[in-house]
């Protein structure tokens, strides 16, 4: 019994591991970044949050993990990929990329401005094309390697006065087939998770957006299945299990995290 206990450890280390997280400094990716971190992985925060990501990088260190953090701006592809380069340059790979920066506005297409249907795109869609596009080779290079795209529920069914948002995570859902499709002969699994609605500084402050009662709007997001909101830690185990061996031959697929409000 121990040797098997031993063997289900083994397939869920990620010693050794390069591990980049984008979104790293605050929800879904800070409680990621932590638990790759736990699990042996050096992990990479990148986020346009530079006291934050610091922050975390260094909290990670003070615990015994390995962290470094890299501004970035990842709707940019100069800036993906001469941080890429760099992060290829001092650690020599890169094992899992996690696909986590994103943005919401709560608005329906009549009301939408173009500034923000192209702020929403480009950070929950379109970084996740720059950072694949420059981390893949690299994986290619080491013979393989593990992306996982951060869709949402609304990547699958629609969501009222969130147009631009469900129309990129519904992107991510199906780029995350498409990824996994071209790069599995290259050793590369390619998979989503799906979060429903998470307590997140992104969660609370579409109340804000709204003009709703923030405690309401938390009230009725729990309203699901299993009675409560999610917690970033609910979405990183996920991750976690996709990062790892335990799901070898597991790709192309989306992992719905929430509670069971898509039930």
């Amino acid at each position: 019994m121990e040797s098997k206990y031993k063997q289900v450890l083994d397939l869920i280390s990620l010693e050794g591991k390069i591990a980049i997280v984008t979104g790293a400094a605050s929800g879904i990716g800070l409680a990621t970044t932590k638990l790759l971190a736990e699990m042996g992985a050096t992990v990479v925060l990148i986020d346009i949050n530079e006291s934050k990501g610091k922050e975390v990088a260094e909290q990670i260190k003070e615990e015994k993990g390995q962290a470094e953090f890299y501004l970035c701006d990842v709707t940019s592809d100069s800036e993906c990929e001469k941080t890429v380069n760099a992060i290829y340059e001092k650690f020599g790979k890169i094992d899992i990329l996690f696909n986590n920066a994103g943005v919401m506005r709560r608005k329906n297409v009549v009301d939408l401005e173009e500034k923000d249907w192209d702020l929403i795109i480009d950070v929950n869609l379109k970084s996740i094309y720059l950072l694949s596009k420059h981390v893949i080779p690299i994986m290619i290079k080491r013979g393989g390697g593990n992306i996982i795209n951060n869709g949402s529920g609304w990547g699958i069914k629609g969501g009222a006065k969130a147009v631009a948002y469900c129309a990129a995570k519904g992107g991510v859902v199906n780029m995350t087939r498409a990824m996994a499709i071209d790069h599995g002969k290259d050793g590369i699994r390619v998979n989503c998770v799906c979060p429903g609605d998470v307590d997140t500084p992104l969660l609370r402050g579409e109340a804000k957006q709204l003009d709703v009662d923030e405690e309401e709007f938390m009230e009725e997001a729990a309203n699901r299945p299993l009675n409560r909101v999610g917690k970033p830690l609910d979405v990183a185990r996920a991750v976690l299990y996709l990062a790892s061996d335990l799901s070898s031959w597991v790709t192309g697929t989306s992992i719905i995290v929430d509670g069971g409000g898509l039930a």
